[in-house]
């Protein structure tokens, strides 16, 4: 269950991140790829740009972690936890 909210917490501090910082026509509800691309538009943001990447590379990492949280802790699992908590630290520093 730590596992679970520590995903939580995670997805909760990248949307606070975004939406404090980053101002916009519309807010970042959520981090799957749809939303994602949807507040890309919806601001006029480059999809490719490093804010827009960096999103999209903690949500992959987010949906790995979804789909492991179940299963044996492992090494691997600690190093997307870490880069997760790295590409989160690259973001803050982003915003204004």
């Amino acid at each position: 269950m730590d596992e679970f909210s520590n995903m939580i917490d995670a997805q909760r501090t990248v949307l606070q991140i975004v939406n404090r910082r980053f101002k916009g026509n519309e807010q970042l509800f959520g981090l799957s790829r749809k939303a994602i691309e949807r507040w890309v538009v919806a601001n006029g943001r480059d999809p490719r740009d490093e804010i827009s990447s960096l999103l999209q590379a903690i949500s992959e990492k987010l949906l790995f972690l979804a789909n492991r949280s179940q299963e044996q802790i492992s090494d691997e699992y600690h190093s997307l936890s870490s880069d997760v908590e790295h590409l989160t630290s690259e973001l803050a520093k982003l915003a204004p």
